[in-house]
């Protein structure tokens, strides 16, 4: 595992965050109009966009402390980081355009609970003590964040279909894993 490669992707993708976020509110076009707008045709490219789109600087923060914290746990456990995060954002992507309400949906929170409910699921998924202890771990710190974001009582203009996406995209992530044996890293 080449952690080093796997944490400048991280910073990588929260840096993507920022910029893109910078430019939305420096260009006056209304980015989040690429959100993921559910069983429409132009609301597909929000299940790809959607992550990197933010209503505001305080939705982007409170997207950006999380998702660092538990994309470096992920890095620390696995190979396949960028598949977990690509699966985690098409299948809770998918999932939130079929059965979400009828809004603009944008944010990484989404991933932010798939990562939650991936890291808590696949301990138990692949039965070895490590990632149990990281379940755990991730269940105590986050397990109550996790219920209550993906309950409708979260609020109007809280996504809490896409987190209730997320978690299951994350959830079904780690069980698919699990039954798959992770590839051998390539020798150089």
């Amino acid at each position: 595992m080449n952690v080093d490669k796997e944490i400048r992707g991280v910073g990588s993708v929260i840096a993507l965050l920022w910029v893109v976020h910078a430019i939305d509110w420096v260009v006056p076009i209304d980015f989040n109009a690429y959100g993921l707008v559910p069983r429409t045709a132009s609301g597909l490219i929000g299940i790809v966009t959607m992550p990197f789109l933010h209503g505001n600087w305080g939705h982007l923060m409170s997207n950006t402390v999380p998702l660092v914290i538990l994309l470096f746990i992920l890095c620390g456990l696995r190979n396949d980081v960028w598949d977990v995060v690509g699966s985690i954002v098409i299948v809770g992507g998918v999932l939130l355009w079929c059965f979400g309400r009828d809004a603009i949906h944008v944010g990484a929170s989404g991933l932010v609970y798939g990562l939650m409910g991936f890291l808590i699921a696949s301990g138990f998924a692949e039965k070895k003590f490590i990632p149990i202890v990281v379940s755990l771990v991730v269940g105590f710190f986050y397990g109550s964040s996790l219920l209550f974001g993906v309950l409708p009582t979260a609020g109007e203009s809280v996504s809490w279909d896409g987190h209730l996406c997320g978690a299951i995209a994350g959830v079904l992530t780690a069980y698919v894993l699990a039954k798959v044996p992770e590839a051998p890293e390539a020798i150089t």
